[in-house]
């Protein structure tokens, strides 16, 4: 993979920004490999995206972020800038259902994704056999004997002491309290099993078998203390038809769930959605 600085920009839409950003790249040697911009005419918001080949830089990581403060000043951008060589520290949160967690974890182990993986926290002890086999520390949070305050506290303190960057719920079928959704805010990427905002909350596929949908999904989103409303990162769709039960939904239904919080999982990490309000701009 090629060594590269990712520089994420949103800020108000102005006249020259794209220019003189670019003449600062080519000021310092920077070649540009990928190039994505957006206005949303609405709000008057401009949102950029650019990989540059950090071995052309004259400016290494720390250098660029001093030269370019200023022109980020003048420009009023909220911006980072990320080194393609960093990995994201990804805890994966699971319940009974193994198939996210499964294919995250197989998609990490092939190099799909490019993080690291130090933990896999689960409310059912049966998840361990998943961690043991990719050989990732695995703990058993058990909300039953500890109560939800409680059991909640004990995984925001192993999310700390594992330093996570990105905190995965790969059918983790509890509601995180709204003091950590705060405090993960923008860090944290939900997979819910309908194609939203159709069908929220419990039973998605018992729901659209009800009312005799023609197309099931899945959304992956991230999360907010309003339950599955957060700001959508991925959808994935898949036709059905009148013949299917409420059982071949869920089976069908597992397709698009690991698609897409695959997908929704993978851009997040490549700094590739900007958050907009209660929207996203992602440049896949």
């Amino acid at each position: 993979m090629q060594h590269t600085f990712r520089l994420v920009i949103d800020c108000p839409d102005q006249v020259g920004l794209v220019a003189r950003v670019s003449q600062f790249l080519a000021d310092h040697g920077g070649t540009i490999v990928e190039a994505s911009h957006h206005t949303d005419l609405q709000t008057g918001r401009f949102f950029m995206r650019h990989e540059i080949g950090a071995d052309s830089l004259r400016l290494n990581y720390d250098s660029f972020i001093e030269a370019f403060t200023p022109l980020a000043n003048e420009f009023q951008m909220n911006w980072k800038l990320t080194d393609s060589r960093a990995k994201q520290r990804m805890a994966l949160l699971a319940s009974l259902e193994s198939h996210c967690l499964v294919d995250l974890l197989h998609r990490w182990h092939t190099g799909e994704l490019h993080c690291d993986i130090p933990v896999i926290i689960g409310n059912h002890p049966q998840m361990k056999q998943f961690a043991d086999w990719y050989k990732v520390p695995f703990h058993w949070v058990d909300f039953k004997s500890l109560g939800k305050e409680q059991a909640f506290s004990q995984i925001e303190t192993l999310l700390e002491s594992y330093n996570i960057d990105l905190t995965v719920l790969a059918r983790f079928m509890q509601i995180l309290p709204d003091t950590l959704c705060q405090k993960l805010q923008g860090k944290a990427i939900n997979i819910h099993h309908s194609f939203l905002p159709s069908f929220a909350g419990a039973r998605p596929y018992q729901q659209a078998y009800d009312r005799g949908v023609k197309l099931i999904g899945a959304t992956c989103h991230y999360v907010t203390k309003d339950l599955d409303e957060g700001p959508i990162i991925e959808q994935s769709v898949k036709r059905i038809s009148h013949s299917d039960s409420a059982a071949d939904m869920v089976r069908k239904g597992k397709d698009c769930e690991v698609n897409a919080l695959a997908h929704g999982v993978r851009n997040h990490l490549e700094d590739r959605v900007i958050i907009h309000r209660n929207k996203t701009v992602v440049f896949a």
